[in-house]
């Protein structure tokens, strides 16, 4: 059954065509994600089907009599609500009489009130849907329902907003970064909700995780061009893949053709006979198929780093509490260079605040932070760029220098700087408040890799950037040769990135430990009922590794790095397939052949090293 069909829509801003003539329909049961490069038009599709925003051309139409929820980013609730009362301000009915019970309950005296409520939950056949309500309230962790809305935190507000979508149970769900806001168990319990129920969806999301376990088709618009797929993340990457390869090879032969043509079309007298009138169109058509060639402006990721001494960040018995809260508990550290440290833990448990005693914008209540006199740090945080009013984006770039110190003694222009980070030379002089959220990343971004810094933290830095950027951002920090600090939860960013974690409990207790988000999951569903039985942190990471590392020859710092080395082989092994492929589909101009051998050979030479290293490592193991 089809729910909503989007008929060959288009979208401008004045000379910039967002897209044209696009079409797809939503169907009952299907879990689409749409997938995008920021700034190329999701927002505004998701808002032309919400009724939002009118396409220039086309239309949208939906089914009649479906009932229709969209999650968006922007906070649409009621200030002076409470939690419980913006739930029932909806007009389901089967809510209304779990209103009205809920009401009696307040009052049992008043026993026939109370009884025709009762009848009425009955009748409705409300009482699972009265436990599941509370369930999701509860997964979400909006436990006390009587707390107004304009208290509540930017996080608490969206988790309300899915909250009340989830409740009402709409035949049709638009959803616009979802796992924003939630801790990494509420992702889980969301993933497992939308997995299981026959729901239909049609979302925006960057959580690769989500896309691969609950997504059933992937929407791509590319290049001005709709794409579709019917499969998962794994799926969609395979095929786009062999799309790309195909598309390059018809290009190829059409380039082949095209120089044919257009000889012969040079020796054309100028009388035209149908025949040569017929083929003179088609040559038209061959030219554009052979300029079509991609267009892969991706980021470009460079920084000039500070040499790093001996002497990183030290942690000294840091304590902190709220009130009767506890953040750190006698919390201390060394960092060693090249750490790649992630951190999770439910919201509320001290991870920001830990972040912020860190980096010396909050003072712990006792305990001291050391910094090393070489150490630069770079702080990405939620709270992103806050632009001077009429300010541009070359204006927030400038603020750093005309020119900005790369790699080997490079410089470059702020304006060449904004270009790598797909600003082109129009954008760089749009307001800053007219950027979409993304772009707003990709600029906060900039700017905190400018100042070159050797200890790099980032708080939620995958929030609202694209998938594309995504993974330039992965690939620019697995060479990055300083320490680095990630708070996110984004587990297949965590996955590619950390080799250790700091699991924050909370009431001030932190396990550092050795792996990265799969496999603290596999350890946390391996050992549950043996850590019921652990009196503290200390004991569970002393006996994890007592039972993984020890057992297997490796201590904790070799079981680190031969985390990373897999990893890292399998980078190398993709980058250099990738080159070699090139040489194979001879595809390596002329110019280009002397460079491109030169980054196998050293491709090859990193990898042979990396390999003999992890056969080193391997042969403890046995």
């Amino acid at each position: 059954m089809n729910y909503l069909s989007v008929e060959n829509i288009s979208k401008s801003f004045g000379e910039r065509t967002l897209f044209k003539d696009i079409s797809f329909g939503i169907n009952k049961d299907q879990k689409i994600a749409f997938i995008a490069k920021n700034g190329s038009g999701k927002t505004q599709i998701m808002r032309m089907i919400n009724g939002d925003d009118e396409p220039d051309t086309g239309q949208i139409i939906i089914r009649k009599g479906i009932k229709m929820a969209f999650l968006s980013q922007n906070n649409l609730l009621q200030d002076e609500l409470t939690i419980e009362e913006s739930i029932f301000a909806s007009d389901n009915d089967v809510l209304k009489v779990i209103e009205r019970y809920e009401k009696a309950l307040e009052n049992p005296e008043d026993e026939e009130k109370y009884q025709l409520a009762f009848d009425e939950m009955d009748r409705h056949n409300a009482w699972d849907f009265e436990t599941q309500f509370k369930q999701i309230l509860s997964k979400l962790k909006l436990d006390d329902l009587k707390l107004k809305v304009k208290s509540l935190s930017g996080g608490q507000k969206k988790r309300l907003s899915l909250a009340i979508i989830l409740i009402n149970r709409p035949d049709l769900l638009i959803l616009d970064e979802p796992t924003n806001h939630l801790d990494l168990e509420m992702i889980e319990w969301l993933e497992s909700y939308f997995a299981k129920e026959n729901i239909t969806l049609f979302m925006v999301t960057h959580d690769r995780f989500f896309l691969e376990r609950v997504c059933n088709e992937i929407i791509e618009l590319d290049n001005g061009k709709l794409y579709s797929y019917k499969g998962n993340y794994s799926y969609y990457l395979q095929k786009k893949e062999e799309r790309i390869a195909m598309e390059n090879s018809s290009i190829d032969k059409a380039q082949n053709l095209f120089v044919k043509e257009l000889a012969w079309m040079r020796r054309q007298p100028k009388a035209r006979t149908t025949k040569s009138k017929s083929r003179q169109d088609d040559f038209y058509k061959i030219k554009e198929v052979a300029e079509s060639r991609r267009k892969e402006n991706v980021v470009e990721l460079e920084i000039n780093m500070e040499r790093m001494g001996s002497k990183i960040i030290e942690l000294h018995k840091l304590f902190k509490k709220f009130k009767d809260k506890v953040i750190l508990d006698n919390f201390t550290y060394d960092f060693q260079r090249g750490e790649r440290i992630g951190i999770i833990g439910k919201n509320g448990t001290g991870k920001s605040t830990f972040l912020n005693i860190l980096t010396k914008t909050m003072v712990p209540d006792s305990g001291k932070v050391v910094i090393g006199d070489t150490i630069k740090v770079g702080y990405y945080t939620q709270s992103g760029i806050n632009p001077k009013p009429g300010q541009k984006v070359i204006d927030i770039i400038k603020e750093y220098g005309e020119y900005i110190p790369l790699t080997k003694g490079k410089i470059i222009s702020a304006s060449q700087l904004l270009e790598r980070f797909l600003f082109d030379a129009k954008k760089q002089y749009d307001f800053v408040e007219k950027l979409s959220g993304g772009e707003l990343k990709r600029l906060y971004l900039c700017t905190v890799l400018i100042q070159n810094p050797n200890f790099l933290i980032l708080d939620e830095p995958t929030n609202d950037l694209d998938i594309v950027t995504l993974n330039v951002l992965e690939s620019f920090l697995l060479d990055y040769p300083g320490c680095l600090l990630v708070v996110s939860h984004d587990r297949y960013f965590m996955d590619k990135i950390v080799d250790h974690l700091f699991i924050f409990r909370g009431e001030g207790q932190i396990e550092d430990f050795p792996g990265n988000y799969s496999d603290f999951r596999a350890y946390e569903d391996s050992s549950e009922p043996t850590k019921k039985e652990l009196n503290s942190v200390n004991t569970e990471k002393n006996s994890w590794k007592q039972n993984n590392s020890t057992a297997a020859g490796l201590n904790f710092n070799e079981q680190k790095e031969f985390n990373k080395l897999e990893r890292e082989i399998k980078d190398l092994e993709y980058e250099k397939k990738q080159i070699e492929n090139l040489f194979a589909e001879g595809k390596v101009s002329d110019a280009e052949i002397t460079n491109k051998a030169n980054e196998l050979e050293k491709i090859i030479k990193k990898l042979e090293e990396k390999e003999e290293r992890w056969f080193e490592l391997s042969s403890k193991m046995e």
